[in-house]
């Protein structure tokens, strides 16, 4: 029987605490952190690996986290949450986007439908549209091929969608996968609409509202801001603007549309990348098979995460070193750090996927924690960082732990040799320096050149990011908030922090102001 407790009343945690901590410069100091390196990795789904020997973590301490990996019942709520348990008790709701990608567990009927083949009938319609879009087949009403796809969202229907766009984009230029480039409007600001609106050819431009509500506010203004636009241009936008939604929404049976692909409550926005959210905008790009590799590779990943034993559960391990550097360590935020430029818009989706998650400071139940739940989450892609918040993180008076991504190699398959490396070569060695820098530091009798190192780091390493590793990288991050979500005992999946602001802009809006909201809205000139 599953049973939900705050961390704070777990014995193992209460161990825990009492276990000694590591001197992370002693463990990562000569043939100490050689044979850390060696032994303290973790195979990934897709070829990826995690390594966590720069972690502030020994064997003891591991121990511990098994120990509350087991209390916890860590394993037992992963399962209840693929087998259609309700899980998100703010909404009373399953979570089912690993549905999206595979079969974990038991047959899941939620509406009087098997869910996943429900996830799949709307998979093999995206492709089947995209497949037709791509030949020729739909076309504009002059009968030419779209060559542009403009995805209309916000929140995770634009962050988890557009930062794996971009991480695939030279990969599949490269590769001969490329179909068509795609475009991204999320802000209500109108400088976003409008700029994105100038760089295109709106007449050969397909249009992918992504609303699942049908009512958010921020999508339906730039959605008539774009429909404005093709009709300025003698354009009819019905047959330039596909819906994804629910199939209850007032976007479902539009003949706004050419064509409507639904998603449904089980699956937030910031878990929606695997979905049509995500699948549609991939699809058209890239093409369906290159939207399946991806797919492939999160249920693999996937898979892993159901490994009892924690060793061999990289998604578990990292939850749990991130609560024991949380909770025991006492450290307040997490840098995101991928060593990859395909990678550049990952860590703000990251931000939302975890802050959103689990930024929560009542548990399950509603009842307040008496502990520190999620951490601020922000990263830069290396090296670029390097030369601008890394000050911070080597001698700032906080300790920060990082979560490096790098791979071997690169997407394009250019590069040149400089003072006898390549450039390849030089990201590398930037990326394994930086992580024995944080641990080990260097002493130095001038203080402004001291670093004092015992600076914690991870690192998931991998050959290229392509479908595969992209796919179990996105899967690897939701199911570590997953697991983390579970030791706090909160609601990873609701998000009832997004909602006051858009409240009280509709009743600025509306006029309805008083106190301070109306001082505001004068200065605002609204």
């Amino acid at each position: 029987m599953i049973t939900w407790n705050n961390l704070d009343t777990l014995e193992s945690f209460k161990e825990l605490s009492n276990v000694k901590k590591v001197n992370l410069v002693e463990a990562m100091t000569g043939e100490n952190g050689a044979e850390r390196v060696k032994n303290y990795s973790v195979p990934m789904a897709a070829g990826l690996a995690y390594n966590y020997a720069a972690k502030q973590v020994d064997d003891e301490v591991l121990e511990g986290l098994k120990k509350l990996a087991k209390e916890a019942q860590l394993t037992e709520k992963y399962a209840a949450l693929y087998n259609g348990e309700m899980i998100n008790t703010g909404e009373k709701r399953l979570v089912l986007h690993q549905l999206t990608r595979g079969q974990l567990g038991d047959t899941v009927t939620a509406d009087g439908v098997d869910k996943r083949a429900f996830y799949v009938e709307q998979q093999q319609k995206i492709a089947d549209f995209a497949n037709k879009v791509h030949a020729g087949e739909i076309t504009n009403a002059a009968g030419e091929k779209f060559t542009t796809v403009v995805q209309i969202g916000i929140g995770g229907s634009d962050l988890g969608p557009r930062a794996m766009y971009l991480a695939l984009e030279n990969w599949a230029k490269k590769n001969d996968k490329f179909k068509m480039e795609a475009k991204f409007i999320s802000n209500v600001d109108p400088d976003d609409a409008a700029a994105v609106l100038n760089s295109i050819d709106v007449a050969h431009s397909i249009f992918v509202l992504v609303s699942k509500s049908g009512t958010t506010l921020e999508t339906l203004t730039n959605e008539s801001f774009v429909k404005d636009a093709l009709k300025n241009a003698g354009l009819d936008a019905s047959k330039h603007m596909i819906a994804v939604t629910s199939e209850t929404s007032p976007l479902a049976k539009s003949d706004d549309y050419l064509a409507a692909f639904f998603m449904d409550d089980y699956i937030g926005g910031r878990y929606s990348s695997t979905s049509a959210v995500g699948g549609a905008v991939l699809s058209l790009a890239f093409g369906p098979e290159v939207f399946a590799e991806f797919l492939e590779g999160a249920a693999e990943e996937d898979k892993l995460a159901k490994n009892e034993d924690v060793m061999q559960n990289p998604a578990m391990l990292d939850a749990l070193i991130g609560v024991y550097e949380r909770n025991i360590l006492g450290y307040p935020s997490t840098a995101v750090l991928p060593y990859s430029q395909a990678l550049s818009r990952f860590p703000a989706h990251l931000q939302q996927l975890d802050m959103e998650s689990n930024g929560k400071s009542v548990n399950r139940f509603g009842e307040p924690v008496d502990y520190v739940t999620g951490p601020v989450i922000f990263g830069e892609p290396g090296t670029n960082g390097q030369h601008s918040f890394y000050q911070l993180l080597h001698q700032g008076t906080d300790i920060v732990p990082l979560q490096f991504i790098g791979f071997k190699n690169n997407q394009m398959g250019t590069d040149v040799v400089i003072q006898d490396s390549t450039s390849q070569q030089k990201l590398c060695a930037n990326v394994a320096a930086q992580i024995v820098a944080f641990a080990c530091g260097k002493s130095d009798e001038n203080s402004n050149k001291n670093f004092e190192g015992g600076r914690p780091s991870s690192i998931i390493i991998g050959e290229q990011v392509n479908p595969a590793s992209l796919g179990a990288l996105l899967a690897h991050f939701e199911n570590k908030v997953m697991f983390q979500g579970f030791l706090w005992n909160v609601n990873s999946f609701d998000q009832e922090g997004v909602q006051l602001g858009k409240v009280l802009a509709k009743r600025v809006l509306a006029h309805e102001t008083d106190g301070a909201l109306k001082v505001f809205s004068d200065l605002l000139n609204i």
